[in-house]
């Protein structure tokens, strides 16, 4: 990073495994493992997750990351807290392929769900080992040792360190599961305590892969035609590396890549490259909608649920409607990048890459390289939930860097570049069909959604975008539907409420017309949309308030406590009146059924010239389980809220028959600050003692269902097409 010097780059880079029992063998030394929680079943080593050294300081590892959600800071204090130490006493290893276990994706808000368990319960067991040894060396017994600070305190105030206390006892010992945690002394969980990863985000120091500068970097731009489904025209390579500053240029079949000593030499001959023009390498993209094409094409037909129940009676009311959402970017802020080094045969890659470990297999495949000779190190990038350009730029890099042996290569990508070749979140619809009885129960419901896949994340040299440019080319990865009760285009297909005579199938589009992959929340922010906007046209044919009509068809206690407390803190039943130009909506989801459940209640105003919408005002109630940062909570809850009003509102890539138009701001606008939310207040449920669930994805699909809900509201016209934007609403109100 600015100021990294290449010594101390080179050091964090080192090949050296700091523990070789972290490795996949772990498992298979012992079956006693099954009953670890998280991720400590996979590697139940206590010394895969935390160590102590003769200085009395604790490193923690993870295979987790860090995107900006916290999980850094809510780590910390999980082992801080079990430890009775200060989280300031902690270092933090995110997923490192050389030093941390191989947790694979930090996604599907797994991480507190997998990893934070993991830790919690290394800490416990570090925790009773320090104390049983403590009280051995200081001849007491074990509840006369109070443990503060990183050191162990007998009752006459002789102390040891746990240093000390470690040496005695080796960590490479299988976890033992159900451990009590720890009952007394201050507790770290449950507090809001700064986050560690914001000072120098908010202070301008360096934060991201992008910031990362060392002695004989070079600068790199990868070259290539507009868009997915694109390559250049026949350039005149010779005529780039005579330009000045130019101090290779590396050519592999299609690939190429530019690099200098000045990053501005290798933009300028990248665009003298790209002056060549391109043309189309894959088939026309259709005419029509990508919605109607998706919902019109070849698919696979997988069952989601099948709930059993008597036909519905021959009165009952039919309710039908189809929703849909388009293609929608990542919009990632900061450019993918990422530095490589290749030195000695050996290939060392920093990146923002969400999955270093399965990226790590894609390179040495790409590479042709043992896997022992590859090594993936995260370091934040600036902005991405999903899988964006930070694998394909990871290639990028080290397909560079290996051409100049020993000098670290920066290679990043262009905004143009970001926004035409990342992978997609799928264009999706979804058609409803429910049945009400004449007590006004739900008596059937059917849930169809068409999607292609949402997993496209590189497992091998074929799901890269350099793997398909070189001579020979990869075969591309197939993609495969996600099962359940994770899903894809699936998830959060199968309601939550109880009903009978249900069922759900996911028609799933193998073929898609552009490239698509993993967007935060998968197709849960598409199928809550669908199911809560569908459940308040269901509740106005049966005049029922939205609210009470959830909670008679909701049977989960803790979603009912959920539901309630939103509209309670919102003061639902004392809302403004509808139709008036303003509205209020109501969307609840429990997150894939096993993670976090979240209620949103959203006041909205429409202006009738313009179309546009005001969110005046939004609130949630939030259970994920016990609650380790509150503060980093909210975070998640607010941010999910912020970007689903985004997509909801506003994105949708564009495209013609040649490929993507969108590649700029301009033509892929996001939410800016003077139309973000005025009021947002998320008020959680906590539950000390039960299991951490998931919360990065859990708002956003409540929330584009309550901002859809308070429009209908609002203007008395339902917008079932996502962006619901203001040519659509105004379209609405003219009819």
């Amino acid at each position: 990073m600015n100021g990294l010097t290449r010594r101390a780059l080179l050091a964090k880079g080192s090949l050296v495994v700091a523990f070789a029992s972290s490795g996949p063998t772990q498992a298979q030394e012992s079956e006693e493992s099954t009953s670890l929680p998280g991720d400590l079943d996979k590697y139940p080593f206590l010394d895969s997750w935390i160590r102590v050294d003769a200085a009395d300081r604790i490193t923690v590892f993870t295979g987790k990351v860090e995107l900006g959600q916290g999980l850094r800071t809510a780590l910390i204090q999980i082992a801080a807290d079990e430890l009775c130490v200060s989280p300031a006493s902690i270092e933090l290893i995110t997923a490192d392929t050389g030093r941390t276990p191989d947790e694979g994706v930090t996604a599907g808000s797994h991480s507190m769900q997998n990893s934070g368990m993991a830790i919690l319960n290394a800490a416990a067991n570090l925790r009773v080992l320090l104390t049983e040894t403590a009280a051995w060396r200081l001849v007491t017994s074990v509840d006369q040792i109070e443990l503060q600070d990183g050191s162990a305190y007998g009752p006459n105030g002789q102390h040891v360190g746990y240093g000390d206390l470690v040496a005695g006892f080796s960590l490479h010992v299988m976890a033992k599961p159900d451990v009590p945690r720890r009952s007394k002394g201050r507790r770290l969980i449950g507090e809001s305590v700064p986050r560690v990863d914001i000072p120098a985000k908010v202070s301008g120091h360096a934060a991201y892969v992008q910031d990362i500068r060392a002695p004989g970097l070079l600068h790199a731009r990868v070259v290539r035609g507009p868009s997915f489904g694109t390559q250049l025209k026949q350039a005149d390579i010779d005529a780039v590396t005579h330009m000045p500053g130019i101090e290779q240029v590396v050519r592999n079949g299609r690939f190429i890549a530019i690099l200098a000593a000045k990053e501005w030499d290798a933009v300028k001959a990248s665009r003298r490259l790209q002056a060549a023009g391109w043309e189309r390498r894959a088939a026309p993209l259709p005419s029509t909608d990508l919605c109607d094409t998706i919902r019109r094409s070849p698919a696979r037909d997988i069952p989601i649920f099948d709930y059993p129940g008597p036909p519905a009676p021959a009165d009952a009311r039919i309710v039908k409607a189809r929703y849909s959402r388009p293609c929608l970017m990542h919009g990632s802020i900061g450019p993918s990048c990422a530095v490589a080094l290749w030195e000695n045969g050996n290939m060392i890659v920093w990146t923002h890459s969400q999955g270093v470990s399965p990226l790590r297999k894609a390179l040495a495949e790409l590479l042709r390289l043992p896997l022992e000779k590859v090594r993936c190190i995260h370091v934040e990038g600036s902005g991405c939930y999903g899988h964006n350009g930070a694998d394909d730029v990871a290639a990028d890099a080290a397909l560079a860097a290996r051409a100049v042996p020993g000098r670290p290569v920066r290679l990043q990508w262009m905004r143009e570049q970001e926004h035409g070749w990342e992978p997609l979140g799928s264009a999706m619809v979804v058609e409803l069909q429910g049945a009400l009885g004449r007590n006004g129960r739900i008596v059937g419901w059917r849930h169809d959604v068409w999607s292609n896949p949402h997993n496209g994340r590189p497992i091998s040299a074929g799901g890269l975008l350099a793997g398909a440019e070189l001579d020979p080319p990869f075969a591309p990865q197939r993609p495969r539907p996600i099962p359940m009760p994770e899903g894809g285009g699936d998830r959060n297909g199968n309601p939550i409420y109880a009903m009978p005579n249900a069922r759900g199938v996911y028609h799933f589009v193998e073929q898609a017309p552009v490239r698509v992959s993993a967007l935060r929340s998968l197709g849960a922010h598409m199928n809550v949309f669908a199911i809560e906007s569908f459940m308040d046209e269901m509740a106005q044919a049966a005049g029922v308030d939205p609210v009470d009509f959830r909670l008679i068809h909701l049977q989960d206690s803790r979603g009912r406590a959920v539901v309630e407390t939103a509209a309670n803190r919102f003061g639902w039943k004392r809302r403004v009146n509808g139709r008036s130009g303003r509205g209020c909506g109501f969307g609840f989801a429990r997150y894939k059924n096993l993670g976090a459940y979240c209620a949103i209640a959203m006041e909205i105003a429409v202006d009738p010239d313009t179309g546009g919408v005001e969110v005046r005002r939004a609130v949630a109630a939030v259970d994920s389980g016990e609650a380790v940062s509150p503060d980093g909570i909210r975070n998640q809850i607010e941010g999910a809220i912020v970007q689903s009003l985004s997509w909801t509102l506003l994105e949708s890539v564009r495209f013609d028959t040649g490929g993507r138009t969108s590649f700029d701001w301009s033509a892929y606008p996001i939410l800016r600050f003077p139309t973000a939310p005025t009021s947002i207040d998320v008020h959680l449920i906590d539950r000390p003692g039960e299991p951490f669930l998931g919360v990065g994805e859990a708002g956003q699909g409540p929330a584009a269902a309550a901002l859809a809900n308070a429009i209908a509201d609002a203007i008395g016209h339902r917008l079932r097409d996502m962006p619901l934007t203001p040519e659509r609403i105004r379209a609405a109100l003219r009819s």
